[in-house]
């Protein structure tokens, strides 16, 4: 059959998403659509706004049994005119999610999206004035359900961290080295132990360190709409932490990152717990998840600590 619209003819074309009945009868928790790359417009509380590129999941879930599926076009056109026309907000979100449901009436009672970002912040080195490009991975999740809006903001910051059985283990080598030196020596002239302490026969030892992750996941109070806190989130952990790794690097920039990691010796619990302080302290996040990971230099698996808000309904503290 054909169908006349305009002057053009239309060919009448086979819906089988709608039509066929022959499938099993039962809900779905999510259906939609991921790796959606789109560009998109995002303001940052502290560095306003400023564009992104974005992989994207958007879902609906399939609350009718008797469908054999969703319309998957309209989560990708909804994405698509929802982020050209407006920024990435609460607002938006909530707009967009608003509109996957109104598109899958009486299918769908809930969605979610999600938008995968790597956001890059202009970092100034320790001593030497000197500046870089840092990229951080983020995730914003919004989800719709019964109409609550729940968003959600995550971040992955890297740093350093030195293990503080590794730093008195190699102290006791130094201080025995020190003892085969000058043992039999009365008065040693501070000058001789200084130059001394200079040499590799000084420095027998060193700590061992690792390149770290800190995956941190909050719960946003989204009443307040001057933007997303990614900048202020990600300042407050490597504040917390205070070995961030750095990009532009010169040796006074070095010899700085080495005295910080020497006065900042953290396991992975006093990595968690420092962060725990901090984000527990800011009243725009409802609840919190967070992970430590330090990827051990010593052997060859990790050492992890996982830490929550501990609230009521919130997050578990699960892996």
């Amino acid at each position: 059959m054909k169908s006349q619209q305009g002057s053009a003819t239309v060919k009448d074309m086979p819906d089988v998403a709608s039509s066929a009945s022959r499938h099993i009868h039962s809900k779905l928790d999510w259906v939609g659509m991921s790796e959606i790359h789109l560009p998109a417009k995002l303001r940052d509380t502290l560095a306003g706004e400023r564009p992104i590129s974005t992989s994207i999941q958007a879902y609906v879930n399939l609350q009718d049994p008797t469908a054999r599926g969703i319309h998957m076009s309209r989560l990708y056109l909804t994405l698509e005119e929802t982020f050209a026309d407006c920024s990435v907000s609460a607002a938006s979100i909530e707009k967009l999610l608003g509109t996957f449901l109104a598109t899958h009436d009486g299918l769908s009672d809930q969605a979610f999206v999600q938008l995968d970002f790597e956001y890059s912040m202009r970092r100034e080195s320790l001593k030497s004035n000197y500046f870089g490009w840092k990229s951080y991975p983020v995730s914003i999740c919004g989800t719709l359900s019964k109409g609550e809006l729940r968003i959600e903001l995550s971040v992955e910051v890297p740093y350093s961290s030195t293990c503080p059985c590794s730093a008195a283990l190699a102290r006791q080598l130094i201080q025995d080295a020190f003892r085969n030196q000058f043992g039999d020596v009365g008065t040693i002239p501070a000058e001789q132990v200084a130059q001394w302490l200079g040499t590799e026969q000084g420095i027998v030892a060193t700590p061992h360190s690792q390149r770290s992750v800190a995956e941190v996941r909050v719960l946003l109070d989204h009443t307040e709409e001057s933007g997303f806190p990614i900048t202020a989130l990600i300042d407050a952990i490597e504040g917390a932490l205070k070995t961030p790794v750095q990009t532009a690097v010169k040796r006074e920039d070095e010899q700085e990152f080495a005295r910080l990691n020497g006065q900042n010796l953290m396991f992975c619990e006093d990595a968690a717990r420092r962060l725990q302080a901090v984000v527990d302290q800011q009243p725009l996040y409802k609840d919190f998840w967070l992970r430590v990971n330090h990827l051990e230099s010593l052997h060859a698996h990790n050492a992890v600590a996982i830490v929550t808000k501990n609230v009521p309904g919130g997050y578990l503290p699960i892996p």
